[in-house]
């Protein structure tokens, strides 16, 4: 069975592989069509992907009973809360949209007469994107994909299989219309199959799980591919001495409670001491009156146990903290305090702590807010706003193939510009050619010009 299953993993790397390589001669304008394709398929069905997905929320919420399933991946399945399924279709159409981010041109130059060089922006490979409970990241991904001329093979959680197969379907259903190979996007859906894929690397370029911290890790851990994803969101906002107290509230429970459940939630609520007994109160009443479990520090603890009359809410929902506190991604509605001293402290102290994902500063200095974002290393790193912000969708990317806590590559929301690399394109113009027996410094020899080409896009 075994090698059964390594034979049919190996078929599905090599048919995107192959897709991949025959997709690079397909034009833009077919890309864009496949997109528009996409989202026409998924209104037509709709009404049959929304009883698909209440099948898997059904079948989710006994898992969850049963202690099978957290409740922040029960949340993260049900694709038609709020304006989820809209923000996605509108993400297709935003992607469709955005200028082609291959064969742009970011180095351009002459090295002698008739002898250009050029560094061009192309797409990376084949893709691999292993996600959890999520649906519409089949369709965030493979918007971006096509867009971007990658190939990709998805894989979904189990607890979503009946929608995402549905949302596969819409994505095959358009790409037979256009001129992109069959096997461009695939979907897989076992285990057994993703442990085979994380072996090839010869025909995978890169691997992007979103998920869980135990997912991420145990796809850095075995395989050879390059991974591009981020563990934890331990995303932290610290309220500085100069923090105005309106923005204060504002942001502190806009971070916490638009999504708890997301990444780019906020988990930890850094307060400079001098704020103990003016702005906290007032932060926390907030807080607590959304239902925010406050896992407090001694010093921020006691700010609230002094406040006459008590605060509502406080004997149920205000906790001492632990040290595991701060090294938390609660995904829910618990927050975690911490009192600091300083600036300075509490730099160190999310540098420490956080999972360099997004954090924010409340203040009102200027001084304060540059030395925040310059001394915290972080892939987002944000000036009285909530951290809920950091999303390719409402930065303007369209969608996002996901978020990358790293420092190679691509940082933080990766859109477009993130499933790109660049390789390099030289072109003689010569009579003869060039070859480079031609150049050097003894008699007769040409030296190079290296004189600077205004190129934006490559010219042939």
């Amino acid at each position: 069975m075994a090698a059964l299953a390594e034979t049919a993993s190996t078929k599905i790397a090599k048919d995107a592989k192959q897709a991949f390589e025959a997709s690079q001669l397909v034009q833009a304008s077919d890309r864009i069509t496949a997109l528009h394709g996409i989202k026409a398929e998924l209104e037509a069905l709709k009404s049959d992907i929304q009883n698909a997905n209440r099948v898997d929320l059904e079948a989710a919420q006994k898992d969850v009973a049963a202690g099978r399933l957290s409740e922040s991946l029960l949340k993260r399945l049900d694709l038609f809360k709020g304006d989820k399924w809209d923000a996605m279709l509108q993400g297709i159409s935003d992607v469709a949209s955005l200028p082609d981010p291959t064969g742009n041109v970011s180095y351009a130059s002459e090295l002698d007469d008739n002898l250009e060089l050029y560094r061009v922006s192309c797409p990376i490979g084949v893709l691999l994107v292993i996600f959890e409970a999520r649906p519409e990241v089949v369709i965030n991904i493979a918007a971006l994909a096509i867009k971007s001329g990658n190939a990709a093979i998805l894989k979904g959680g189990k607890e979503s299989n009946n929608t995402t197969a549905l949302l596969a379907q819409a994505v095959r259903n358009a790409l037979a219309k256009t001129s992109l190979p069959e096997n461009y996007i695939q979907t897989i859906q076992t285990r057994e199959e993703v442990s085979s894929l994380l072996a090839l690397d010869q025909y995978i370029d890169l691997v992007i799980p979103r998920g869980s911290n135990a997912l991420v890790r145990n796809i850095q851990n075995n395989t050879r591919i390059p991974v591009m994803g981020h563990a934890d969101g331990l995303c932290s906002v610290y309220l500085d001495e100069s923090a105005d107290v309106e923005k204060a509230v504002r942001v502190a429970v806009d971070s916490k409670i638009d999504y708890p459940a997301a990444c780019n939630s906020e988990e930890t609520l850094i307060i400079h001491h001098s704020l103990l007994n003016t702005i906290w109160p007032k932060v926390a009443k907030a807080l607590l009156k959304a239902g925010v479990e406050l896992q407090c520090d001694s010093s921020s603890l006691t700010a609230l146990s002094q406040i006459s009359p008590p605060l509502p809410n406080l004997s149920n929902l205000v906790k001492p903290s632990t040290e595991s506190s701060y090294t938390t991604e609660h995904l829910s509605l618990t927050l975690s305090v911490l009192t600091v001293a300083s600036l300075s402290a509490a730099i160190a102290h999310i540098n420490a702590h956080s999972s360099h994902h997004t954090d924010s500063i409340v203040t009102e200095s200027e001084s304060a807010a540059t030395t925040f974002v310059r001394g915290v290393d972080s892939a987002g790193t944000f000036v009285n706003a909530s951290t809920r912000f950091a999303d390719g969708f409402r930065y303007g990317f369209g969608t996002e193939v996901g978020i990358s806590t790293g420092r190679i590559h691509a940082r933080g929301p990766v859109g477009l510009e993130g499933l790109v690399t660049y390789k390099y394109v030289m072109r003689s113009k010569g009579e003869k050619g060039h070859i480079v027996g031609e150049f050097g410094t003894g008699e007769g020899k040409k030296s190079y010009k290296h004189q600077k080409i205004d190129a934006q896009k490559l010219p042939f």
